[in-house]
């Protein structure tokens, strides 16, 4: 983890464009990232004992596009990507994951936020 400043921090390489943090698609961090989220999908599949075919049908995606999900490879679409979230019962905890107010630095950025008056 890279940190950019005492209230945020980055995973993966971060380069600098017009003073603003970007983070690099292609770093090993990511890809490292994204093979491990798929392979906690693929196990999620396996916890609820259903095959990949059995997703791919439930999800409306091809299982090639069920491949690329669980390798970690690929652009699969984030409506495909959900739909197999869905059908393993682990959308809702991927979403309240993403939310800044499960986060203590993101609460802490959302207070600092409001009390300078700004909104979120």
């Amino acid at each position: 983890m890279i940190a950019i400043d005492s209230n945020m921090a980055y995973h993966g390489t971060c380069d600098y464009q017009k003073g603003v943090p970007v983070v690099q698609r292609a770093s090993s961090q990511q890809k490292r990232l994204l093979r491990d989220f798929g392979a906690n999908i693929r196990r999620w599949r396996k916890v609820n004992g259903m095959s990949a075919v059995q997703v791919a049908e439930r999800a409306f995606i091809t299982r090639q596009t069920l491949r690329n999900i669980e390798n970690g490879t690929g652009t699969a679409r984030m409506d495909s990507l959900f739909a197999v979230l869905m059908i393993l019962g682990v959308d809702g905890t991927v979403v309240d994951a993403a939310d800044p107010y499960n986060n203590n630095a993101g609460r802490s950025r959302i207070d600092d936020i409001l009390s300078a008056g700004g909104t979120i």
